[in-house]
Formats: structure tokens, C-alpha cells, sequence
């Protein structure tokens, strides 16, 4: 196994799988079989990639059968060069750590690696080839274009196969036969300033190979004289949701020379559909399917999706098959969900998005692939766990858009996507001043990218809108091909013309703002009423730096840029920004840790200093939008810039590249409260918030003001409350307090009406306010005058706990519940007490972990009952690692028992 760059195989050890699982998409070497039935979809499930500098060979050689491809490197069927490379263990030091990126090179040295195009050669075994028989090869991208040959012939040119995002179906009937096939792609390198590609911005550094390949991956698909694709289901729902009109559609290809008849039928959510449709040679046709008599199908009280923590998330299936001459010629299939999307701006210029006729608050977070975009299903099932559990709703994909899996688990979990195209780079560079215009080979690579994303969303019930321009709209021949191109292909869900705030003649206004912050602000700032603050639809926003936790800084940076870290603000860090220098250095958040905490004694006090930070002012961005959600101005939309990064990063991110959550992740989770009790900071007010549709009657809050020494100073209790579903409501206003020391708390909790704990919430406040001067906030920053106080947190007694722990196993999981509780003889209150999951001889974490909470404050007397889930290791044993603010790392053992399983 690898141990420099963290492979697909070792992130799925990460993620609690054995070697053996881990290595199991790497087994399976033998050429790729295609099944004699038609309506067969085949993935090459394994290439074999050289650079063309040293396999010289023309491709009539190389995609010849029985070519040997000795020291050529064996890849996995969507590896990008890179990921090959990284498969096979090429580079001697991991590229994750430090800056060893920067010296990425392969043994040879020969300076041609990733500058001149890479051969992708497979074989592929036909049970049956010739007769009635097609076979075509799909491609779904190839970064940033290819030649391909088949069995020695030349087939298509890279002119016909560029782009990140077209799907292409290629015939290649007449070049191959039953047995031992071999297919050859020329990959031609990639530069995202030069071709519609993908790029990366300030995301990361830029992956040597700018992701050079077929990352989505090659299929090889078998038909009869007439194939089946693009299976469309488009639902209408009432307005009382008690119907459900469904117009069914599927697109039909005569492959062949001569005419056919051909009878399409199947079933659409257990209804039967059927239609006849006589086809000419080579033609193609959308085929509306009837229910009998009728034009489309109908169902009474269908089982309606709901975005999470509004309902349930049900689908439906289409499955469809084509009769040429009583025989089965093609199948397609699909899932659905049966949803109503809507979205209108509001008098104040925002977008509203409302979802079955609710309007909702998004909540999200900007998505990240992997920086080599390696293919890993198990890490992907993961952070969509991680989603869930943060209590988003949302997430936004700003290109570097997904496959299909991708969507399926966002339709299966509740989770809304607001896809679009990528800022910058070839993507925007017509809409910029000065920019340069696309050509014509340019334009058709759009139009095919927006016509396969549209196919390929469409009925992805979690899809709600797409961004057809990021940091800038389109101009008008763009924006009006992107649009056309869009009805075309039956889009009914909303345009967005960019995610600032402009507008295109075919969308109209965008509803969106972006800007900023990209950089640290006080948590208060996001209660404002300019820039960034909680009104709108903010379409990417956060204060910056995020840093993770102490054991994940030591794996990603060196020791000289961990002393860099927490003792020169001033200082570049490569896994802050590599290529742009607004954020290669934290000074903003560094200063701002220093005044506001104190001086960092040393890297481990700087991390737990971060931690503070990150989890106030994650927790207020999402609370203040939620405060806002239904004020006069309302708040409509926040995506938190980002969810997730594509290496380990120092910025952006809510969880870490090494998925090990942080004080980003649990301020996040507690903001993002299905019921919720919070502080606003500009008016004092103590809120409420319910993001489920259900109404909750005779809630109770209790509201503590305390000094440092958790001595009372505040105290109120809220009986009797009400609140209406996909509501906030302030329930008090905190008045003014004598006698507060400079640093203090309020503590917040929420019960049902028979006592039972809903929501809990503790805040750490200053007597001095963060003062901002707004005349001077550019793009990405607003700067700070003065500087809350917050320093005396360090000088509290270390405080005292007793934990019980007991773990059972739960089908593929483990469960651990936790009772955490500080006794009354505490000389102190315990801040921020992190509770983490080891196992194992060497204590290593177990990740992905979901914690119903975590980042706990309690005060003398008080205790609270945590659980955690993750992945089971038969053998290991389970302990529980408890570090807090000013309590001691303990660790604390249970044996395990068996629980239910699933």
C-alpha cells in the first residue's frame, strides 16, 4: 500500500474499510466483458496509461489486439494521469504533505510528463458482436480531449471528443467482433484557460496534470437496431399535493440503414406506459409515452419528496424497453421524485426558492471533489453522511460537477443541489472585460455540456436550479445558447444567470449576491445590514480560515510551517493559497486570534484557540440567517464557502480533507438545528427556530446570563411558547446586566412541553464589542477596529469530569453513547469539551464519526448524554479521548456488546 499521497485505497481505510475492501476495485485486471444481451452498459473498469513521449507507437499499433504494454502503468476506469500515478505509488514523497506537490515529477525526469497527451489503452471481451447487433463506446468527458482508435482504426478525432462534460455515443459496429477487442484514447492535455475543462482557482494548487483524462469514464454499450436513451420524467403537482400529472419521455435512435418499427413500453411508478413510433434510417426521436388512452400518467396522492427536515425523500422508478420485430432491442431506466420547484425574486431583489409550494431558508455548503477527482464511492457516501448530520440543506457545486451516484444520494437523503459552471478560467473568460471570445469549436463544447448536464439532472428531484454563469453572467450569445439549449432538453427547474448579482435577458436577475467576506470578520458582523450579512441569498460567504484539528496540522505542514502557523501571521502557507496571494497568509484570522484570545503560546494553543473561533463564528453565520429568515428584509439563502476542500486546506472547508470533524463542523451542526434556541448579537434577542414544518406548541426556554466563574448574573425562564413551522420568533430580549465580568456567557436551552431537552446552546460574549469599519470592506474583507475580549477564558481553573461510556454494535456500525457530566465540586465550568472515537493499538481515530453533539460546554452539576456512529473494525478496541478547553485529555474504555442489526 502507498504511504506517500493518500490513494483511493487509502482513503478508504481512512473511512473504517479493510485492505481487502479497499484494494477491491483495484483486483479486478481482466479486460473488460460485455454481456451478449442488448441494453447492456459495460464501464471499462481498468485502463493502461504511458506517456505518448515514451510509448511512441501510433494508435493503429496500440489499439491493436495483443499490444504489449509492458511498463505501462495499470489505472482504475476514471483515473485522471494523476490519480494513476498516484495508484501506482510513482512519486517518493506524499504529495498532501508540506509543499512536496510543488516537486511533482515522474523517475524519468523528462520534462515532458503532462505537456504532451498520454495513451488510455483497453481491452474489452464482446460475447457477441455482428447480426442485429450495435456496440457503442459512451464517453462521459475526457479532460480536455482525445483521438480514439479501435482495434487498430482511427475512429474519432479530438476535435469530436473535447470537453469536460459532453457525453458522446460513439458507434463502433463495424470495428469490432465477438472475443478479444482493444480500444485506444490519445488524451490531449488539458490547460482550463484554454479549454472548457476544470480548474481550481484558489481552491488549491493546480494538479500537475490539470486532470488530464476520463474522469468520469468509458462504457461500452451493446444495443440492437435501435437504442434507447435520455429517459425523462417530468412530474406536475397540484397545488394541494394531492395529484401528480407525469409526462414520460425517452429518446429513440435507429442505428441502422433501413427503416424500423418499434414499440415502446414499460412502466412509470408501476403504471403501464406504451407507445408505437415508425423510425427512418439514422433517425432520432423524443417519444412521448401514453398511459393507455392517455397523453400522460396520473397519480392520486402521490408520495411526495421533501428537502430534509420537511418530510420524507420517496422515489419512484421508469423503466423502459424497445420491440424491433418482436425482440428486445435497447432498455433505459430511471428514478424520479414526484416535487414542485419554484423560485421568485423578492421585493428586495433576492431569490426565494420554494419547494412544494413551501418556502424554505438554504442552507449549504460549496462542494469539492477530490484535486485529482479520483473516484471513491465509499468517501462520497460518507460526506453525504457528514451532510446529514450538519443539518444543511443544501449543497452548491460551482463545476467540477458529479456523477450520477452523486445525485442518487442527494435524491435518496433530502439534500438540494444548485449546480452551474465554474467561475474563471476558459468558463467566464468571454464574460470578462477584455476577455476572450469563444470560438465556434468552443460554442458546440458548450451547448454538448449543457445539453448532457441537462439529461443527466433532470430528474434528480434534489436538483432545484442551475448557475448558467458564477462570477460573472454570460454574455448574450452565451446565455441565450445555455438557455435554448435548456428547453430543449425539457428544463423546468430555474436559470440562474450567475451567482453575483447580475442578470441575462433570457433568466433575468440573478436574485444572488457575493460580496464577501472570504476572510475573518467578527462573529456580530453577520447580523448586519450590508455586504455580507444576513439578508438575501448569499450564494458563497465565510470568515476564512478554518483550521483542523492539532493531529491533522501535523500531517499536512512541515514543522517550519507549523511554527509558521501559530508565530508569524505574516507568513506564506501553501495549504492556505499555493497560486493566489489574497489568501496565502492568515494575518486577518491570526490577528484576530491574538486580540481576541490572546497570543498563542505555541502551536497546540493556537489550534485550540481556532477551534473557539471557527465553532462562534461558523454557528453565527448560519444562526443569523436563520434569525432573518422571516424579517421584513428576509434572509432567503446562505451556501457557507466551503462544505469540504480538495486537499488539506487551512481555509474554507466546514470538515476537513481527512473528515476528522472540528470546531467549524459542531458550530455548524448546532446552527443548523431542526429546533433551535440561539442569540443574536445585535439586538440580544434569544430565538427560536423551527425548520420542519411541523408547529410545536408549549415549548419551554430557560436563558442564563453567567460571569467567568459561572456565578448567575441573568436568569429567566419562557414558558408556554409556540412556533410555527419553517418559522423564527424572538421569545425575550436579554436586558442590559450589571456586574459582568468582560468575558462571560449566556446559556441557552430549549425542552418539549413535558421537559425533554431540544436544543441547547452556550455562547462566550465580551463586554467589548468587535467594532468593524465598514467604509473600508473590499471584495473579501470588512476590517476590525477594535477587538472583543475574550482573553480571560484562559485564565479558568482546569475544571473536572466523570464519564460513562458503553458501545454496542449496530448492523456495519458501532454506537457509542457517552455520558458526560462535571461534578458540582468542578472548580470551574468545562469549555468546549471535543469528544473523539480511537481504537486500536495506536490510538488511531475512527472516521467518519457522527456525534448528536459535540463541543460541549457545562457548567458544575450540569451532564449531558452524547451517542457517536461509525464504521465497525472487528477487534478494535473502542475508546473515548475527551480534550477540552481547560480540562485534560482522559481517556475512557467500555466493552462492547451487541445491539441490533440492520
Amino acid at each position: 500500500m502507498p504511504t506517500a499521497a493518500r490513494t483511493a485505497f487509502a482513503a478508504a481505510i481512512l473511512l473504517g474499510f479493510s485492505c481487502g475492501e479497499a484494494l477491491a476495485a483495484h483486483a479486478t485486471y481482466a479486460d473488460t466483458r460485455v454481456p451478449a444481451e442488448p441494453g447492456s452498459v459495460s464501464p471499462i473498469n481498468r485502463w493502461e496509461i504511458q506517456d505518448t513521449a515514451k510509448a511512441q507507437e501510433d494508435g493503429a499499433a496500440i489499439s491493436a489486439r495483443g499490444f504489449a504494454t509492458k511498463e505501462w502503468f495499470p489505472v482504475t476506469g476514471r483515473a485522471t494521469v494523476m490519480a494513476g500515478l498516484l495508484e501506482n505509488d510513482v512519486f517518493k514523497n506524499d504529495v498532501f504533505y508540506s509543499d512536496n506537490l510543488r516537486a511533482v515529477q515522474v523517475p524519468d525526469a523528462s520534462g515532458t510528463v503532462f505537456v504532451t497527451p498520454w495513451w488510455y489503452r483497453a481491452g474489452f471481451d464482446l460475447s457477441k458482436a455482428g447480426g442485429d447487433r450495435h456496440t457503442l463506446l459512451r464517453t462521459h468527458g475526457i479532460i480536455a480531449s482525445a483521438d480514439l482508435w479501435v482495434n487498430g482504426q482511427k475512429v474519432a478525432d479530438h476535435a469530436d471528443i473535447a470537453g469536460a462534460y459532453p457525453v458522446r455515443d460513439i458507434e463502433v459496429t463495424r470495428w469490432v467482433r465477438s472475443g478479444a477487442n482493444a480500444v485506444a484514447f490519445k488524451v490531449y492535455p488539458a490547460d482550463p484557460r484554454m479549454s472548457l475543462s476544470i480548474g481550481w482557482v484558489d481552491w488549491n494548487p493546480t494538479p500537475p496534470d490539470n486532470n488530464m483524462g476520463p474522469w468520469r469514464g468509458v462504457d461500452i454499450v451493446q444495443t440492437g437496431p435501435v437504442a434507447l436513451s435520455a429517459p425523462l420524467v417530468l412530474p406536475t403537482l397540484s397545488a394541494d399535493l394531492k395529484q401528480a400529472t407525469l409526462t414520460v419521455k425517452v429518446t429513440a435512435s435507429n442505428l441502422d440503414t433501413a427503416a424500423h418499427d418499434v414499440t415502446v413500453s414499460g412502466t412509470v411508478a408501476d403504471k403501464p406506459v406504451q407507445q408505437k413510433v415508425h423510425l427512418g434510417p439514422g433517425e432520432v426521436k423524443v417519444v412521448s409515452l401514453a398511459a393507455g388512452d392517455t397523453p400522460a400518467v396520473t397519480l392520486d396522492n402521490p408520495k411526495v419528496w421533501w428537502p430534509i427536515g420537511m418530510g420524507d425523500h420517496p422515489l419512484y422508478a421508469m423503466s423502459v424497453t424497445a420491440n424491433v420485430d418482436g425482440t428486445v432491442s435497447d432498455r433505459a431506466a430511471t428514478s424520479f421524485g414526484v416535487r414542485r420547484v419554484e423560485s421568485n425574486i423578492t421585493p428586495q431583489g433576492y431569490r426565494q426558492f420554494t419547494i412544494n409550494g413551501q418556502p424554505l431558508l438554504i442552507r449549504g455548503g460549496g462542494w469539492a471533489p477530490d484535486m485529482f477527482l479520483r473516484d471513491d464511492p465509499a468517501r462520497m457516501k460518507a460526506e453525504f453522511d457528514y451532510v446529514v448530520n450538519l443539518g444543511i440543506n443544501t449543497i452548491r457545486s460551482e463545476g467540477k460537477l458529479e456523477n450520477d451516484r452523486f445525485y442518487d444520494l442527494a435524491d435518496r437523503h433530502g439534500i438540494l443541489i444548485l449546480a452551474g459552471w465554474e467561475c474563471c478560467d476558459k468558463w467566464e473568460a468571454a464574460a470578462k472585460t477584455g476577455g476572450q471570445p469563444w470560438n465556434d469549436a468552443d460554442m458546440r463544447v458548450a451547448q454538448a455540456s449543457m445539453a448532457s448536464e441537462a439529461r443527466l439532472l433532470r430528474n434528480h428531484p434534489s436538483v432545484i436550479g442551475f448557475f448558467i454563469g458564477s462570477d460573472h453572467a454570460p454574455p448574450p450569445p452565451l446565455a441565450k445558447m445555455y438557455t435554448d439549449t435548456l428547453r430543449a432538453e425539457d428544463w423546468t427547474l430555474p436559470v440562474i444567470s450567475a451567482a453575483v448579482d447580475e442578470k441575462t435577458a433570457e433568466a433575468g436577475p440573478s436574485g444572488m449576491k457575493m460580496a464577501g467576506p472570504y476572510d475573518w470578520i467578527p462573529p456580530s458582523y453577520w447580523y448586519a445590514d450590508q455586504y455580507g450579512g444576513a439578508f438575501g441569498f448569499d450564494s458563497e460567504v465565510s470568515a476564512g480560515a478554518v483550521i483542523p484539528r492539532l493531529e491533522d496540522v501535523q500531517r499536512m505542514l512541515s514543522p517550519q510551517e507549523q511554527e509558521a502557523l501559530w508565530k508569524y501571521p505574516e507568513a506564506r502557507q501553501y495549504h492556505a493559497s499555493a497560486d493566489w496571494s489574497t489568501f496565502a497568509v492568515l494575518t486577518p484570522f491570526d490577528n484576530a486570534l491574538a486580540h481576541r484570545y490572546g497570543t498563542p503560546t505555541g502551536l497546540a494553543d493556537y489550534v485550540a484557540k481556532a477551534q473557539l473561533d471557527n465553532y462562534d463564528n461558523v454557528r453565527a453565520q448560519f444562526e443569523a440567517f436563520n434569525a432573518h429568515m422571516n424579517a421584513a428584509k428576509p434572509a432567503t439563502g446562505v451556501i457557507y464557502w466551503m462544505l469540504n476542500n480538495a486537499w488539506p486546506s487551512l481555509h474554507w472547508h466546514l470538515y476537513d480533507y481527512y473528515m476528522n470533524p472540528a470546531g467549524a463542523y459542531y458550530g455548524a451542526k448546532k446552527g443548523n438545528e431542526p429546533l433551535h434556541i440561539q442569540y443574536s448579537y445585535d439586538t440580544h434577542d434569544v430565538v427560536v427556530v423551527n425548520h420542519t414544518l411541523d408547529a410545536q406548541h408549549a415549548l419551554q426556554a430557560r436563558i442564563r446570563v453567567r460571569n467567568l466563574d459561572g456565578s448567575v448574573r441573568f436568569e429567566k425562564q419562557v414558558p408556554d411558547i409556540d412556533l410555527a413551522g419553517n418559522h423564527a420568533q424572538s421569545v425575550l430580549a436579554i436586558p442590559a446586566v450589571k456586574g459582568l465580568t468582560k468575558t462571560y456567557f449566556v446559556e441557552l436551552d430549549l425542552a418539549s412541553a413535558d421537559g425533554k431537552p431540544v436544543s441547547r446552546n452556550v455562547y462566550w460574549l465580551s463586554t467589548q464589542a468587535d467594532e468593524l469599519d465598514w467604509a473600508k470592506s473590499n471584495w473579501y474583507l470588512t476590517p476590525v477596529t477594535k477587538y472583543g475580549d475574550l482573553t480571560a477564558l484562559a485564565s479558568l481553573p482546569k475544571a473536572t469530569r466523570e464519564v460513562r461510556v458503553s458501545t454496542i454494535h449496530d448492523g456495519s456500525d458501532e454506537v457509542t453513547t457517552v455520558t458526560l457530566a462535571i461534578p458540582a465540586s468542578s472548580p470551574a465550568a468545562a469549555i468546549q469539551e471535543h469528544l473523539s472515537i480511537r481504537r486500536g493499538a495506536r490510538g488511531e481515530l475512527a472516521l467518519p464519526v457522527r456525534w448528536t453533539d459535540n463541543d460541549i460546554t457545562l457548567w458544575p452539576g450540569e451532564s449531558i448524554v452524547l451517542t457517536a456512529r461509525y464504521p465497525a473494525q472487528g477487534g478494535a478496541g473502542t475508546v473515548v479521548e475527551v480534550a477540552g478547553w481547560n480540562a485534560p485529555v482522559a481517556q475512557y474504555t467500555a466493552g462492547v456488546t451487541q445491539g441490533k442489526k440492520h
